[in-house]
């Protein structure tokens, strides 16, 4: 993983989150162990993550397999290899951790999974859940725009089926 130039401390609920951003493959690298620090107050992050590393490979995750290390400047000033996790696989540790404070997270992401399968279902909610984002961004005249112009595409759509049948 070369060219990772761009390193950022995340701060939640006043602890730091280390995390370094790929450049080549566009993602963020996030330290496991500060995550694991943030939603579980542990003592010792490091052991706890050593013990879920242990139980989640023992249950058949590849999770800890796919997991990088990457040099991250630690508290004492000096780089030390640091287990690293993306985003999705970010999402999939917080949901092994048992933690009051990952509970809203988890609830969270059952929210958008549920949302996702019925987006699936119905692709018109896909459409109006990005016009209701870009309105929240002040794009409104590209929305109505958009808006009129694939109300029409329905309607054409909608035509073009009911005249074959």
């Amino acid at each position: 993983m070369k060219n990772m130039k761009q390193e950022a401390i995340k701060v939640f609920e006043e602890k730091k989150v280390r995390s370094i951003w790929d450049i080549e493959q566009e993602k963020w690298y996030i330290s496991i162990v500060d995550v694991i620090a943030v939603l579980t107050d542990s003592p010792n992050p490091r052991k706890y993550w050593s013990v879920l590393k242990t139980r989640l490979k023992k249950e058949g995750s590849q999770l800890t397999t796919n997991c990088s290390q990457l040099k991250m400047v630690s508290a004492d000033g000096k780089s030390y290899k640091t287990d690293v996790a993306d985003t999705e696989q970010l999402f999939r540790l917080i949901q092994s951790i048992p933690s009051p404070k990952a509970e809203p997270f988890k609830i969270w992401l059952a929210k958008v999974a549920a949302e996702r399968l019925d987006e699936m279902q119905d692709p018109e909610l896909t459409i109006d859940r990005a016009l209701q984002e870009y309105l929240q961004l002040g794009y409104f005249s590209f929305i109505l725009f958009f808006r009129s112009i694939f109300s029409w595409r329905i309607l054409i759509i909608s035509i073009s089926f009911s005249s074959i049948r």
